[in-house]
């Protein structure tokens, strides 16, 4: 079974003895703060709205054309789970916990389309537009992102406050209550900003998270 099935069924089924972290199982347990590692499969909410980052096969009606991305109100959506990836040519693997200031890629699970940023315009907002593009095989530096933690941790966990900065642009991952009316009736934009602002902060919500492989981290 690939691991995008995989992460899938045992968000569905996790139990305490799968070596597995859902979010719903460590609400249950009273854990806070799971860390989040690469190969985890997740939702990021954006902080001010409750949004999550969402996807679908729906392209921009302007713009790049490219793969749409935008706030999606509801909590139960397939369309919104992330695969957090290491960037190419880097040492991080899977499991290996993703550090403040790490260059990561998200990886849209039911599309496999990266999150993607460049200078076309937002179609509502004129800021940076926010898409997804490529595939398992194509990915480019646009589809990198700078992991930056709000506050003094050092490594990435749930519930924790973060911004994204795009590497190429040095865009914000942002979201406003600017909703759309016609490519996805009722969610809200997407884009990316250069200032830091209240509105570019999200959170690890939902998921299936990896445990942290403890051999490299004892490295």
């Amino acid at each position: 079974m690939g691991f995008f099935s995989l992460a899938l069924f045992l968000f569905l089924s996790v139990d305490s003895d799968s070596g597995y972290t859902s979010a719903s199982a460590a609400a249950a347990s009273g854990k806070e703060g799971v860390e989040i590692t690469y190969g985890s499969a997740m939702k990021l909410m954006h902080e001010k709205t409750k949004v999550r980052l969402h996807s679908h096969d729906v392209p921009y009606g302007s713009g790049s054309g490219q793969q749409s991305v935008t706030g999606f109100p509801g909590v139960v959506d397939s369309n919104s789970y992330w695969i957090v990836k290491p960037v190419p040519g880097t040492t991080a693997k899977q499991g290996d916990a993703v550090m403040s200031g790490a260059t990561i890629r998200l990886q849209h699970m039911k599309t496999r389309k990266w999150l993607h940023s460049h200078l076309h315009a937002s179609p509502i907002s004129g800021n940076l537009e926010v898409s997804c593009f490529g595939d398992d095989s194509n990915s480019d530096t646009g589809d990198h992102w700078k992991l930056i933690i709000e506050g003094s941790g050092k490594t990435w966990k749930q519930d924790q406050r973060v911004r994204l900065q795009h590497i190429d642009t040095s865009g914000y991952l942002h979201s406003h209550d600017k909703k759309y009316q016609r490519i996805a009736g009722g969610q809200q934009e997407v884009c990316g900003i250069r200032e830091k602002r209240a509105d570019n902060v999200w959170l690890a919500a939902e998921g299936v998270y990896l445990p942290v492989d403890e051999s490299s981290s004892s490295k």
